[in-house]
């Protein structure tokens, strides 16, 4: 199963992207990238503003799109950071975000399959 489903155009926010996973991004139709062309947090922030939904994992990112108040999705390993509590799918501190968490260490493909299903809904 394709993590991301097509249909939807979807950006990276990521500035620095190794060589090989730039590789690995060209080849996702609908995605665009603008790596270099983000100069700092405040392009990265105006970015995130056009979004429908951020989705990402516990980065600078997550934190900046939820401060913004834009939808944001994020997804957390099952030992995840303090500031992330635990067994709670929401955010005391960014009311606009959802968590989706690993059920067992190491697992993504059920977080990927709901964040697939709920993309799908979104899009519907």
């Amino acid at each position: 199963m394709q993590a991301l489903p097509p249909g939807i155009e979807y950006v990276s926010l990521q500035k620095e992207v190794r060589d090989g996973d730039k590789a690995s991004l060209t080849t996702l139709p609908g995605l665009r990238h603008f790596g270099d062309e983000i100069r700092d947090f405040s392009d990265t922030a105006a970015l995130c503003d056009l979004m429908d939904v951020v989705i990402a994992v516990d980065t600078s990112v997550a934190h900046l799109a939820g401060a913004l108040g834009v939808n944001t999705w994020v997804l957390l390993p099952h030992f995840p950071d303090w500031r992330w509590l635990m067994e709670r799918s929401d955010s005391p501190w960014y009311p606009t975000m959802q968590l989706f968490r690993q059920e067992a260490a190491g697992e993504w493909s059920p977080v990927l399959a709901d964040v697939r299903q709920q993309l799908l809904k979104m899009s519907a």
